[in-house]
């Protein structure tokens, strides 16, 4: 205010010539939202020259003008000139004005005439204010509120701002202060002129910073929007809601009787009509009495269920068609999944917490990271969102087979689902895309997802006793792969003999006889039993294999079978020339008396220790044995077999995949046969059981059996 003289700045907006009235208008408007300087200005009669200036100024002059005033009136002050002739020259601009520095100014003065009730500290009686000021106004231009969305794909990123901060002072203004008839009128006649749409791309696209604060007020009034509507009880003496249900009856084309059966039937027909006994748990509601499903979800789920219905009558009438060919236990309950999803949609965006939430967001819009976790596309979308979902629903009851009984964990499916999908869904992502994922979202894909989270949710409440049982699975599973290795070796195996002329490289003279050596371990597992034969075409009988190794003098187990690696089961090894596989088993042993030469070493491969059991008393170490497995799968079995035999743990990667996926299914199985209900027992025992009728006639169960 410094070096502006507000007496000579109030006589030039009154000057004759226009180049002072706009070289005045522009000092002006950088000035006025000092409350100070608005103060002397109004008693230095500026307000009356500054109106006269909005209603009959052009160009520039005009846009500084109304940039002042609007200023003036975030200051609450001047609100004494604000009457229903000032009301309807800027509406007449908003419709009919091209100058975008003039339709911000304009847009910004409505702003704080629709929101002075729901941000002044106290409303003033004198001006017009709320959204009842532009009524008679909206009567002259109808227009308005259609040129106004249309503003919203405005490329000037501050007009458009503008335009849904007004769309948002309109929409809260008409929730807060109409009565339940006239807003649910004016939010659906928004809807219809697309400005979901609308700022369902502004959410979308690039340019989201700039217009981050009237976005998440907007997504803040959906949310107040759907509160709302969830909080209204459905009851059927109001006329509204008895017709939305009355037309999702009609919707699934009841069945009627013939006039030539009503003739026949008379009265008997028509109170049958009256009173069917299924009439509402055909459409898949719990009873008779429809009203009380809506309970959790209240008109809410009535508006979703009768969009449904109406968006989707002939698929609604063919499932209700196939349902009447099921028995009751296996028939899906339309009417209940709806709701059900509804919930679920509820619950997953966080309704009831958005107060706070967006409050926090707020706080966060400058950080560029940030907005993509606060702004929810989707949201807008909640009808085709439901409606997606919904299908989802039906396709999980087809695929799982579902009764009556499994509705519930139908529904933790369908929860699981919407939290991985639309959850999971980038800002970005298209609402259309959404909806197809929904739908062919892989079955097998959820249960891992559902087993995963279900993992999780008993981690946290029990995660003490879920190591407890882990690692008592894993010592049974491992114990179940040990018997099953081990009988790998009793059933017996042929591998390919690794000739006397094979040199030092494993390569075989092509001169010499290839031969077969069939290995099994005797019935008492203490044996190793081996002979040697031309062909493999009959497996020869334990008491034919001439050879033995006496387990007992086992001293190591070494090969080059990789303990990491990741091969198939039925994959074969690589092979030497002449079909000699590469991998190597080795079985050593000690002797009383060692062959002379004898050094107690492998060849030349490149091989993994795999333990031993002997003694340091006795130095003399010999190959006892050597296999060449001709699988990956023959070669894991055999290894840890041997190994696991001598009390060793097992190394080979497949071996070590099956014990944890033995120990992880267990975990699985176990969790599934407990309800997540019994975690309210955490901390609290339980009532001790009364003696009632007990005598001493009892005993212990020492050995524990369960």
């Amino acid at each position: 205010m410094e070096g502006l003289n507000v007496t000579d700045l109030v006589e030039r907006l009154g000057s004759e010539e226009d180049a002072v009235r706009k070289m005045a208008a522009f000092k002006l408007q950088s000035s006025i939202g000092d409350p100070s300087f608005a103060d002397i200005f109004i008693q230095e009669g500026g307000l009356s020259k500054l109106r006269h200036l909005t209603l009959h100024a052009s160009g520039n002059t005009l846009a500084y003008t109304l940039t002042s005033f609007s200023r003036l009136l975030e200051v609450d002050k001047g609100w004494e000139y604000v009457d229903e002739e000032l009301v309807q020259r800027i509406v007449q601009l908003v419709v009919t004005h091209p100058l975008v520095n003039i339709l911000r100014g304009a847009m910004s003065i409505l702003v704080a005439i629709v929101s002075r009730p729901h941000t002044a500290s106290r409303a003033s009686q004198s001006g017009l204010f709320g959204f009842r000021a532009l009524r008679p106004a909206l009567a002259v231009y109808p227009q308005f509120l259609e040129m106004l969305v249309g503003r919203l794909s405005s490329a000037d990123h501050a007009l458009c701002a503008n335009a849904l901060q007004l769309i948002n002072s309109l929409m809260r203004d008409s929730i807060t202060n109409d009565d339940d008839t006239e807003w649910p009128k004016f939010i659906k006649r928004l809807q219809d002129l697309g400005v979901i749409r609308a700022v369902y791309m502004l959410m979308q696209g690039s340019a989201l910073q700039d217009h981050a604060h009237p976005l998440i007020e907007f997504q803040s009034l959906t949310k107040l929007l759907l509160r709302k509507w969830r909080n209204l009880a459905v009851n059927l003496e109001l006329s509204d809601h008895r017709r939305a249900l009355k037309g999702i009856y009609l919707a699934s084309r009841p069945e009627t009787p013939t006039e030539s059966e009503a003739e026949d039937g008379g009265e008997d027909a028509k109170k049958s009509k009256r009173h069917h006994p299924e009439k509402w748990r055909r459409l898949g509601f719990r009873s008779e009495n429809p009203a009380s499903d809506f309970t959790e979800t209240g008109y809410l789920g009535m508006m979703d269920l009768t969009d449904y219905v109406r968006k989707h009558q002939d698929e609604f009438q063919k499932m209700l068609l196939e349902q009447a060919t099921k028995p009751a236990e296996q028939r899906c309950p339309i009417a209940r999944a709806s709701l059900a999803v509804t919930a679920i949609l509820y619950e997953h965006f966080e309704v009831d917490k958005s107060a706070t939430d967006d409050a926090k967001g707020s706080l966060v819009l400058e950080s560029r990271a940030n907005l993509d976790k606060i702004f929810k596309p989707l949201l807008l979308h909640w009808s085709r969102l439901h409606v997606g979902a919904l299908h989802a629903f039906f396709r999980l009851w087809k695929i799982a087979e579902a009764q009556v009984e499994d509705f519930d964990k139908i529904v933790e499916l369908a929860q699981i689902l919407v939290e991985s999908v639309v959850g999971g869904s980038p800002r970005t992502k298209d609402i259309q895309e959404v909806e197809e994922e929904l739908v062919d979202f892989d079955y097998q894909r959820l249960r891992r997802l559902q087993m995963e989270l279900l993992e999780l949710t008993y981690e946290d409440v029990w995660s003490q006793h879920l190591r407890q049982v882990r690692d008592e699975l894993q010592h049974e599973a491992l114990q179940f792969v040990r018997e099953q290795r081990i009988r790998c070796l009793l059933q017996g195996a042929w591998f390919p003999n690794e000739p006397s002329s094979a040199n030092g490289s494993g390569t075989v003279d092509a001169s010499s006889k290839s031969s077969y050596k069939y290995v099994q371990l005797s019935h008492n597992r203490r044996y190793l039993h081996f002979a040697d034969f031309e062909s493999t075409r009959n497996t020869p009988p334990l008491d034919a294999l001439t050879s033995k190794i006496d387990l007992s003098i086992v001293s190591s187990v070494v090969s080059n079978v990789s303990a990491s690696a990741d091969t198939s089961s039925d994959s074969t090894v690589k092979t030497h020339p002449n079909h000699l596989p590469s991998t190597k088993i080795t079985i050593h042993g000690y002797t009383a008396s060692p062959p002379p030469g004898t050094s107690g070493t492998n060849d030349g491969d490149a091989t993994t220790r795999a333990g031993s059991s002997g003694k340091s008393t006795q130095p003399h170490e010999v190959p006892l044995l050597t296999l060449r497995p001709p699988t990956h799968s023959i070669a894991s079995e055999w290894l840890d077999g041997l190994l696991m035999l001598l009390n060793q743990q097992p190394i080979t990667a497949e071996t070590n995949k099956l014990v944890h996926l033995i120990s992880n299914y267990g975990l699985k199985i176990r969790l599934l046969n407990v309800r997540f209900d019994d975690a309210a027992f955490m901390g609290e025992p339980p009532a001790v059981p009364s003696r009632e009728g007990l005598d001493e006639d009892y005993y212990y169960d020492v050995l524990g059996g369960s």
